[in-house]
């Protein structure tokens, strides 16, 4: 790895508070997610002849099925015995806890019911070719909220892609009193044994604090905090020779450059998220081409070999989401996500197989 062949990730998750009430780019980019997918499905069905007052209907089965179905997916999938034990905890979602499979699933069953009304040119298959167009652009968003929260890291990498995502070892040292702020720039110098590149820290003090208490700190909780927190060991290499400068700013605050080393990661987030804007671009461009002359299922088998081909792929690149995984990753070579992702990509295969043998889709079921 090149000196300088890593991007530092230290961007705050909350857009603004007022008062009790925070808004946070993932709920933003989630919120977001399914306003653009209403208008483009608004333009679809209006292309297509169909009644533009279902598009509301239709969104509010996805929105109920999507938040629904990717808590409990996470609650059986991944956690059961937790959420099982303290049922109450299921409900709160604001802690985290979604899986996309769980997503999945409840979308295809809420759309199911949707589909039950039999409504002209809008049979099961139908419904679904249109809306995985828009789930791919929802998707895409969320992860990218996810890369805003810092979380669903990948592993450690080498590559010129790494990313040091900073923003847990700044809440770390700033949970200290006497800590202002922290950044973190890259730095010029030699590389270690083991090859982690290097970084610097300014840890900046609070005004009035005097220099005895910042010594102190430097000398005892600083070491502390980087090597036995957990959340700064994912990030940040600190071997014995951690050394710091300590001395006034022109503002006469004290502050302390830092020496270490990082430890960039994929940035699997990302990742997922370009991929699902090309499957976007992909999906709706298909649509576009053929519109009501595509065979049903046509759309909707593509986008789940496509998706969940990825998704199986790019869990290599990640670190393990819950603790509850490490057995059976041991035993079976492959996460919960993995397989999870099994199941959808034959439903596409057939869906897929199907589809071809249709030489022009259904107008009326």
């Amino acid at each position: 790895m090149s000196l300088l062949s890593y991007i530092i990730w230290n961007a705050s998750p909350d857009i603004f508070s007022i008062g009790p009430v925070t808004l946070r780019w993932y709920g933003l980019l989630f919120a977001l997610g399914f306003l653009l997918s209403q208008q483009i499905l608004y333009y679809i069905y209006k292309q297509e002849g169909k009644p533009e007052k279902d598009v509301d209907t239709l969104t509010i089965y996805m929105v109920i099925a999507t938040i629904i179905g990717a808590r409990l997916g996470h609650v059986l999938f991944y956690e059961p015995e937790r959420y099982l034990s303290n049922p109450i905890d299921i409900l709160k979602i604001w802690e985290g806890g979604l899986a996309s499979h769980g997503a999945a699933f409840g979308i295809l069953f809420a759309l199911w019911l949707y589909a039950r009304k039999k409504k002209p040119g809008q049979s099961y298959l139908q419904v679904l070719d249109r809306i995985v167009i828009l789930v791919a652009l929802t998707g895409a968003l969320i992860r990218f909220g996810n890369f805003f929260n810092s979380e669903i890291i990948g592993k450690p990498t080498e590559s010129n892609s790494g990313v040091v995502f900073a923003r847990n070892v700044s809440e770390v040292l700033k949970s200290d009193p006497i800590v202002e702020d922290v950044h973190f720039t890259t730095s010029a110098d030699q590389l270690n044994a083991e090859d982690y590149p290097p970084i610097k820290l300014l840890i900046e003090f609070k005004a009035g604090e005097d220099s005895l208490r910042a010594a102190a700190f430097m000398n005892t909780k600083l070491y502390e905090r980087l090597v036995y927190s957990s959340y700064v060991r994912e990030h940040l290499y600190v071997d014995e020779t951690l050394s710091f400068k300590l001395g006034k700013e022109d503002n006469g605050q004290y502050a302390a450059v830092v020496n270490t080393y990082a430890i960039p990661r994929h940035p699997a987030q990302l990742y997922e998220s370009i991929s699902c804007v090309i499957l976007f671009a992909f999906l709706f461009w298909l649509w576009y081409r053929d519109k009501a002359n595509l065979p049903a299922g046509r759309i909707f088998g593509i986008f789940m070999i496509v998706l969940w081909s990825l998704r199986f792929a790019y869990e290599y690149l990640k670190e393990v989401q819950v603790s509850s995984e490490l057995d059976f990753i041991e035993k079976y070579g492959v996460n919960y996500g993995q397989l999870y992702s099994i199941p959808l990509v034959l439903v596409g295969i057939v869906v897929l197989i199907l589809s071809f043998r249709n030489k022009k889709q259904e107008v009326n079921e």
